[in-house]
C-alpha cells in the first residue's frame, strides 16, 4: 500500500513524523482527504480533531488551527496548538469546553450587557476545546 510522510509541528515541538496511507482534515475550504501522490496544496485549517489512518488503523490528533502543505510524497501541518489523545488534559478540556460555552450564550442573551466578552475569542475556545474533547472520544454537550 502506498504512504505519505506526514509532519505536524507546532511552535514548541515536533508532534509526528511517520508514513501514513491517508489524512482526513478541516480546511478553511471544507474537509480535505488527502492520499499519497496528492496534488501540490496549500491551506489553513481549523480547528478540529484531524483522522489519521495507517496501517490499517485511524487515530485523532487535535488540532488548535493553523496550515497545511501537501506535496506528492509529503504532509506537513503547521499547527498553532497539536495534541496526541494521550497528551489531553480531558478536565481541562472539559471546564474549557463549559466555560466558553456559558460566555457564548451570556453574551447572545444580552449583548449589551455583555460587551466585555469577546465573542470571537470564546467561539475559537469552544472549537479548540470541542477538538481536544472529540479527539479523547469524550461526549460533550
Amino acid at each position: 500500500m502506498a504512504t505519505i510522510q506526514l509532519q505536524v509541528v507546532s511552535p514548541e515541538k515536533q508532534i509526528c513524523d511517520k508514513e501514513i496511507s491517508m489524512l482526513i482534515v478541516r480546511s478553511t475550504g471544507g474537509e480535505l482527504g488527502i492520499l499519497p501522490r496528492h496534488a501540490p496544496l496549500i491551506t489553513g485549517l481549523i480547528p478540529h480533531a484531524m483522522r489519521i489512518k495507517s496501517d490499517g488503523q485511524e487515530s485523532l490528533m487535535a488540532i488548535a488551527g493553523g496550515f497545511m502543505e501537501v506535496t506528492p510524497t509529503k504532509i506537513t501541518v503547521l499547527a498553532s496548538a497539536a495534541e496526541e489523545p494521550e497528551q489531553i488534559d480531558v478536565n481541562r478540556a472539559q471546564a474549557a469546553y463549559a466555560r466558553a460555552k456559558q460566555r457564548i450564550e451570556a453574551f447572545k442573551a444580552a449583548p449589551a450587557q455583555n460587551e466585555d466578552i469577546d465573542i470571537d475569542r470564546a467561539e475559537a475556545a469552544l472549537a479548540r476545546a470541542k477538538a481536544r474533547l472529540i479527539a479523547t472520544g469524550t461526549s460533550f454537550n
